[in-house]
């Protein structure tokens, strides 16, 4: 075990990796685990120095031409998809960590066309298809990872999990837009809520629509997550920069996105 854990790379300090497989044997061991670890080599700096939109679900996307963003790499979360037929392109990859959403719409977001980035806890809501990679199971300590199939903090928020993508694939600059930081809903942090009207909190009344069981937010978590993100980009010349219109977030640099382009 001391050897496996010296041999695997991938989080700010060291990961105690052993326990890590006492703990979770279905992980290690796990076929789907190491054809998840094999895939995600291709991505390793597949997009060096480029830059990427890291896109968020809240409404203000309604307020922006998303046309824009057509020929640009861009990563995509949970039910993006239903914003594909409007803005006339799909997102370059797809990404969940939430069993509650998979539970519910993995059979939609495992037909999706682009590379697809599930959660270990989603495992059996997904189809593992040649284009599926399975991330680690959530680590309880806070830490930017750089080795997302090796060790992974969520940081409650997908769009976390979507920097460490980025990251790993060597994308220098990360711009965030629908990350609006703002919820009608309110709530206990991580409560599981059935909707019962339609969502205001999205791009589209349907996303969480009536009957739709979710996750009220995390905010101050997803804030300290940010701001890992934030420092470890900076301290390897990158940076993440917000072109959300409106946004709430004050964690990263504020940008006009229609300068971007």
């Amino acid at each position: 075990m001391r050897t496996l854990a010296r041999q695997v790379p991938g989080a700010i300090g060291t990961v105690n990796f052993a326990r890590r497989v006492a703990n979770n044997p279905e992980w290690f061991f796990s076929p789907r685990r190491w054809h998840s670890a094999y895939r995600m080599r291709r991505f390793r700096n597949l997009h060096r120095g480029k830059r990427a939109f890291v896109i968020g679900n809240g409404p203000s996307l309604n307020q922006m031409d998303l046309s824009l963003l057509k020929d640009e790499i861009t990563f995509g979360a949970n039910r993006i998809y239903l914003l594909f037929p409007r803005a006339g392109f799909s997102t370059t990859y797809l990404s969940c960590v939430n069993p509650t959403v998979t539970e519910q719409f993995g059979a939609e977001m495992g037909a999706q066309p682009m590379p697809k980035f599930f959660g270990w806890a989603c495992r059996d809501h997904v189809p593992f298809t040649p284009d599926t990679v399975l991330l680690a199971p959530p680590s309880r300590r806070p830490h930017f990872s750089t080795g997302p199939t090796h060790t992974l903090w969520e940081g409650a928020t997908v769009t976390f999990v979507a920097m460490q993508l980025a990251f790993y694939m060597g994308i220098s600059e990360v711009i965030l837009i629908g990350v609006d930081h703002n919820f009608v809903d309110k709530g206990a942090a991580n409560e599981k809520i059935t909707a019962e009207t339609d969502d205001a909190n999205h791009f589209d009344p349907n996303y969480w629509g009536k009957g739709v069981k979710w996750n009220l937010p995390d905010l101050e978590t997803s804030e300290i997550a940010y701001g890992f993100a934030r420092a470890y980009f900076q301290a390897n010349g990158r940076r993440i920069v917000d072109a959300t219109v409106g946004g709430k977030l004050t964690v990263f640099e504020k940008v006009d996105y229609t300068s971007l382009f």
